[in-house]
């Protein structure tokens, strides 16, 4: 009988967890870009325990093993500022995506008073492109990363939770 994906919010203790799937998952972002400095993957462990303590994080669990994760938190314009969305490469194309976008989103509404989301993306993550505009996200602009990586930024309003892709 197999495991059903649960998403729950963060805790302290999986803070650990989150930095090795972190780093497993952006990977093939690294490889896209040829560019192994981007900031997922040179994040310190430190720093992933003061995000999970302090933003809005969502893990994705199977049985005990956190499989997907998510960081928000809402920036002084009002947006939620949506990052770091990643999920382990064997399970990619389940929903497991937008289900972590879902429970970050309405968090951020309900718990920090979010007006709309913002993410960004590198220009050619395809996949991820498709994932955000299939669940309302539109291009606003663009944006180059402190590692270089041109990035598309995308917005929704608030009032727009992500549906299961």
């Amino acid at each position: 009988m197999g495991m059903s994906v649960t998403i729950s919010a963060a805790t302290a203790q999986d803070a650990e967890q989150i930095f090795r799937l972190q780093y497993l998952c952006f990977q093939s972002e690294a490889a896209l870009y040829a560019n192994y400095r981007i900031d997922p993957l040179v994040q310190t462990l430190d720093s992933v325990r003061e995000e999970v303590a302090a933003d809005c994080v969502f893990v994705a669990r199977l049985g005990d093993e956190v499989v997907g994760s998510v960081r928000g938190r809402v920036t002084e314009d009002g947006a939620a500022s949506i990052g770091k969305l990643c999920v382990h490469p064997r399970l990619q194309g389940h929903g497991i995506g937008a289900r972590l976008l879902r429970a970050a989103e309405a968090s951020l509404v309900e718990e920090r008073g979010a007006k709309r989301f913002r993410l960004h993306t590198g220009h050619r993550s395809e996949n991820n492109l498709r994932l955000y505009r299939r669940v309302g996200y539109e291009t606003v602009g663009t944006a180059e990363g402190a590692d270089g990586v041109p990035m598309i930024v995308l917005e929704k309003p608030a009032g727009t939770y992500a549906t299961t892709a």
